[in-house]
This record gives structure tokens, C-alpha cells and sequence, in this order.
């Protein structure tokens, strides 16, 4: 049973990948080709953005959004300590400084009551994290940014495709950042990322910053980086394209199904009103995490944990000052959270066959 499917995924897609793959293989552009560009063109369609400029990797795409916002030492950014280091590792990476501010039991996502109390006058912007594939309240969230006249970074990472009051995840914020890596909701075959937004002068500043800092070769206006993305990666995201309504809706079910069959054994991710979930991974919550996830492997089932230390207990954040205790409610998640088999491809019989292993272990 495989965690992620991406070989049933390639098996029906193959004739559309490859013919893309080989088209880039035929004209040679592997650079900045213009598979980039279609792609580009077709990913602010669906967000309903002006601009989407993809980038060499989520992570990439966080740090290009941080210095395009000219955020750098001195500056303070609020993110969550229940994430992938990523997200927090982006803003040491440009001199800013992580400041952390606690979940929600409910949906993972940033307790949007609590932000407040970790703004002060350095603080320049605010980076919630769409986590496991759902939007924390971007409402409440840009609301509060504009009384204190700070930007908005959704880390979306996980919830390409997700809505939350018919807007797509994406469309929501300031500038939003997702990733295409292989086990995404959309992925490539490699490290892969995008950017978001309907600024205009915003826009121009990503674009420069991923490509040495010049949209012109040898004019180099800004402090740059190579950050573009692969023409090759480009022409597998196009090849899966048609499909990922397809997968979207498929993920949306499975997760729902999942839930429906397994609430009365253990916790279960709660989708929040006005949300869709794209369940970028499907995770589960139970004091004997551990206990369940040997006897899940003993059954021939994989799982996954994400994840199992907060960023605040992580050595390389240890200068931040915080200790455990100082974000109770991501704390207990990291000891409680499991992640079970998800994907577009998941059949009801081994979707079955997970349940009853579940609910078996934990008898």
C-alpha cells in the first residue's frame, strides 16, 4: 500500500507527461522556457490572481516573498510553531526574526484570537499556514493586519485548491506561496514552488529576486537569487493539469469518508465552516500515536508524522528563547497527530481495510 500514490497518478496522466516532457526535450529551452510561462498563465486563472510566478521551491518561494517585501533584520514576522521548519526557517534566512503564536486545536491552523498578543512595533508581517490542506480565518487574519498596517503571507503550501468562502487558497492575502513538491496537493517530479498576488509592483520585485535580482540580463536592480523554476518540472504540472479538478473533488470525498468512518475511534481534522480541505494529508489525533502507528506498519499500512517537534523545540530556533510549555495546544499536537494513506487513487476497499486496522489497534 503506498502513503501517496504518485505511480497510479503517472499511469494516468503518462501519455500527457511524457508528451510534454519530450516537447521540452525537442525545443531545448530549460531554462525559463515557455512551459513556465503557460503554466504561469493557468495557475492565476484558477487562483484569480494577476500574477502566479513560479519558483525553484516552496521554500524559495517564502524567502523571494520575504525580500520582495523588504522584511530583513530588525524585522519581526508571526508565523506558527506547528509546521514544516520551512516556513520559520525562511524568515531567519532573509535577518528577520520568527515570532511564534500558538494553534488551534480544531484545524491545526493559526488561533487567530492570539496573534495579537505577540504584534509589536517590529513586527512587520503575518505568515499563517494553511496546514494539511484548509485555510485558517484569512478574514479575521487580514483584518487584523490592516489596523496594524502589516502584510500577509499565507504559506499554502498544503491547500493548493482549497476554498474558504468560494476564494481559493492562494487568492486570499498580501502575496501567498505554495510548493510542488512531489507529494503535494499539485506536485512535479522534483522541488517546485509559486508565488501569488494582484500587486503589481509586488510581482515585478518576485520575479526580479528569483532570477538574480534583474529582469533584464545584466541589469541586476535588486539582491537576487536563482530561484527559477525547472521548464522540464513546468511540463509535468501542465501534463497533471487537466486532471487536478478531478483530484481535488477525489481528496475532498476520501477525506470526508475517512472522517464519517473513523470519529467515534479518534480525533478527526475538522473541515471549519465556509472551508473546503484538499487533506494534502489526512491526520488523525490519539494519545497512543506512536502504539497505533507500529501496529498500523505491522499491518502493512504507512504512516506518517507531521510533526513530531515543534519549531520552538528545534535546536536551530533555540536563540528564539522559547521553552516547552510556551505553545501548549501545538505541543499536544505534535505528541497526538498521525497521518494515514491519502491520495486521489485511494480505493473504499483499502480505505476499509485502513478504518478496521485503525479501530482494531486501539480496541
Amino acid at each position: 500500500m503506498e502513503f501517496i500514490d504518485l505511480k497510479t497518478q503517472y499511469l494516468r496522466y503518462q501519455s500527457a507527461i511524457d508528451a510534454r516532457m519530450q516537447a521540452v526535450l525537442q525545443h531545448g529551452h530549460f531554462i525559463m522556457g515557455p512551459e513556465v510561462a503557460e503554466l504561469e498563465t493557468q495557475l492565476a486563472a484558477y487562483v484569480g490572481v494577476k500574477h502566479a510566478i513560479t519558483v525553484a521551491s516552496g521554500t524559495d518561494s517564502l524567502e523571494i516573498a520575504l525580500r520582495a517585501l523588504g522584511i530583513g533584520p530588525g524585522d519581526e514576522v508571526i508565523t506558527v510553531p506547528f509546521t514544516w521548519i520551512s516556513t520559520a526557517e525562511a524568515i531567519l534566512l532573509v535577518g528577520a526574526t520568527p515570532v511564534f503564536s500558538d494553534i488551534a486545536a480544531a484545524d491545526f491552523n493559526i488561533a487567530v484570537d492570539q496573534i495579537e498578543a505577540a504584534i509589536t512595533p517590529r513586527t512587520r508581517a503575518l505568515l499563517p499556514v494553511s496546514l494539511f490542506g484548509q485555510m485558517p480565518d484569512y478574514d479575521g487574519i487580514n483584518e487584523l493586519a490592516a489596523c496594524h498596517g502589516l502584510a500577509v503571507i499565507e504559506d499554502a503550501a498544503q491547500s493548493f485548491g482549497a476554498t474558504r468562502n468560494n476564494r481559493r487558497s492562494g487568492g486570499v492575502t498580501t502575496v501567498s506561496s505554495t510548493s510542488f513538491f512531489p507529494a503535494k496537493p499539485l506536485g512535479c517530479y522534483g522541488d517546485g514552488g509559486a508565488l501569488f498576488t494582484s500587486d503589481d509592483a509586488l510581482a515585478e520585485k518576485m520575479r526580479a529576486i528569483r532570477s538574480h535580482g534583474g529582469l533584464q540580463r545584466h541589469q541586476h536592480t535588486l539582491l537576487g537569487m536563482n530561484g527559477r523554476f525547472d521548464t522540464l518540472q513546468a511540463a509535468v504540472l501542465l501534463g497533471k493539469w487537466p486532471g487536478f479538478a478531478w483530484e481535488v473533488e477525489r481528496r475532498m470525498a476520501i477525506g470526508a469518508r475517512y472522517t464519517r468512518l473513523l470519529r467515534s475511534t479518534v480525533g478527526v481534522p475538522e473541515v471549519m465552516p465556509g472551508n473546503t480541505h484538499v487533506y494534502a494529508q489526512y491526520t488523525i489525533r490519539v494519545r497512543e500515536r506512536d502504539a497505533l502507528g507500529t501496529k498500523l506498519k505491522a499491518a502493512g499500512i504507512p504512516t506518517a508524522v507531521y510533526y513530531p517537534k515543534c519549531l520552538h523545540e528545534q535546536p536551530v530556533f533555540a536563540s528564539l528563547g522559547y521553552k516547552l510549555g510556551a505553545f501548549p495546544v501545538a505541543e499536544q499536537a505534535s505528541r497526538e497527530v498521525l497521518s494515514l494513506p491519502m491520495h486521489p487513487f485511494l480505493s473504499e476497499t483499502d480505505q476499509d481495510f485502513i478504518v478496521d486496522a485503525v479501530k482494531s489497534a486501539l480496541i
